[in-house]
Protein backbone atom coordinates (compact mmCIF):
# COMPACT_ATOMS: atom_id res chain seq x y z
CA UNK A 1 0.00 0.00 0.00
CA UNK A 2 1.06 3.10 -1.00
CA UNK A 3 1.39 5.98 1.98
CA UNK A 4 -0.11 9.36 0.66
CA UNK A 5 2.04 12.20 1.09
CA UNK A 6 1.91 13.88 4.22
CA UNK A 7 1.45 17.64 4.87
CA UNK A 8 4.19 20.14 5.16
CA UNK A 9 4.70 24.15 5.61
CA UNK A 10 8.07 25.49 5.61
CA UNK A 11 9.65 28.93 5.56
CA UNK A 12 10.93 29.99 1.81
CA UNK A 13 11.42 33.49 2.14
CA UNK A 14 11.45 35.64 5.23
CA UNK A 15 7.72 36.51 5.84
CA UNK A 16 6.69 33.78 3.31
CA UNK A 17 5.47 29.97 4.09
CA UNK A 18 4.64 27.50 1.62
CA UNK A 19 2.14 24.79 2.06
CA UNK A 20 2.09 21.31 0.40
CA UNK A 21 0.53 18.09 0.71
CA UNK A 22 -3.30 17.30 2.22
CA UNK A 23 -5.13 19.82 4.68
CA UNK A 24 -7.64 17.66 5.12
CA UNK A 25 -9.60 15.76 8.35
CA UNK A 26 -6.63 13.25 8.63
CA UNK A 27 -3.54 15.92 8.34
CA UNK A 28 -5.65 18.82 10.04
CA UNK A 29 -4.21 18.40 13.50
CA UNK A 30 -0.40 18.12 12.24
CA UNK A 31 -1.06 21.03 9.57
CA UNK A 32 -2.19 23.43 12.64
CA UNK A 33 0.61 22.71 14.78
CA UNK A 34 3.40 22.97 12.16
CA UNK A 35 1.51 26.28 10.84
CA UNK A 36 1.62 27.45 14.12
CA UNK A 37 5.08 26.92 14.86
CA UNK A 38 6.14 29.18 11.81
CA UNK A 39 3.67 31.72 12.08
CA UNK A 40 5.64 34.86 13.00
CA UNK A 41 5.08 37.56 15.77
CA UNK A 42 4.69 41.57 14.71
CA UNK A 43 5.20 41.17 10.95
CA UNK A 44 2.97 40.20 7.52
CA UNK A 45 3.12 36.73 6.61
CA UNK A 46 2.10 35.19 3.25
CA UNK A 47 1.30 31.61 2.96
CA UNK A 48 1.06 30.17 -0.13
CA UNK A 49 -0.95 27.08 -0.42
CA UNK A 50 -1.02 26.25 -4.15
CA UNK A 51 0.85 23.00 -3.49
CA UNK A 52 -2.05 21.93 -1.35
CA UNK A 53 -2.82 18.45 -2.67
CA UNK A 54 -6.40 17.80 -1.04
CA UNK A 55 -8.65 20.08 1.05
CA UNK A 56 -12.05 19.87 2.97
CA UNK A 57 -13.34 21.61 6.32
CA UNK A 58 -11.10 20.51 8.50
CA UNK A 59 -8.43 22.43 6.06
CA UNK A 60 -10.64 25.61 6.38
CA UNK A 61 -10.71 25.74 9.67
CA UNK A 62 -6.71 25.43 10.04
CA UNK A 63 -6.67 28.37 7.95
CA UNK A 64 -8.96 30.28 10.12
CA UNK A 65 -6.97 29.23 13.13
CA UNK A 66 -4.23 30.39 11.28
CA UNK A 67 -5.75 33.80 11.14
CA UNK A 68 -6.49 33.79 14.68
CA UNK A 69 -2.99 33.00 16.10
CA UNK A 70 -1.17 35.68 13.67
CA UNK A 71 -4.03 38.49 14.50
CA UNK A 72 -2.85 37.42 18.79
CA UNK A 73 0.56 37.47 17.68
CA UNK A 74 -0.01 40.78 16.06
CA UNK A 75 1.16 39.76 12.89
CA UNK A 76 -0.73 39.59 9.59
CA UNK A 77 -1.47 36.37 7.13
CA UNK A 78 -2.50 36.36 3.90
CA UNK A 79 -3.17 33.36 1.68
CA UNK A 80 -1.88 32.84 -1.76
CA UNK A 81 -3.26 29.92 -3.90
CA UNK A 82 -6.21 29.00 -1.55
CA UNK A 83 -7.51 25.55 -3.12
CA UNK A 84 -11.15 25.58 -4.92
CA UNK A 85 -12.17 22.85 -2.33
CA UNK A 86 -11.36 25.47 0.63
CA UNK A 87 -12.96 28.53 -1.20
CA UNK A 88 -16.71 26.27 -1.73
CA UNK A 89 -16.23 25.67 1.83
CA UNK A 90 -15.80 29.05 3.00
CA UNK A 91 -18.38 30.26 0.40
CA UNK A 92 -21.55 28.54 1.77
CA UNK A 93 -19.84 28.73 5.68
CA UNK A 94 -19.93 32.75 5.21
CA UNK A 95 -15.69 32.61 5.96
CA UNK A 96 -15.24 33.32 2.15
CA UNK A 97 -15.12 37.16 3.13
CA UNK A 98 -13.02 36.36 6.51
CA UNK A 99 -10.30 34.46 4.29
CA UNK A 100 -10.65 37.06 1.42
CA UNK A 101 -8.86 39.83 3.56
CA UNK A 102 -6.11 37.79 4.48
CA UNK A 103 -5.67 36.58 0.65
CA UNK A 104 -2.69 37.97 -1.66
Amino acid sequence: MVKAPAFSIRATDPGRLEASGPMSFDSAGEALRAGLALIPRGQPCTIDLSRVTEADSAGLGVLVEWLATARKRGAAIRYQGIPAQIRAVARISDLEELLSDGVA
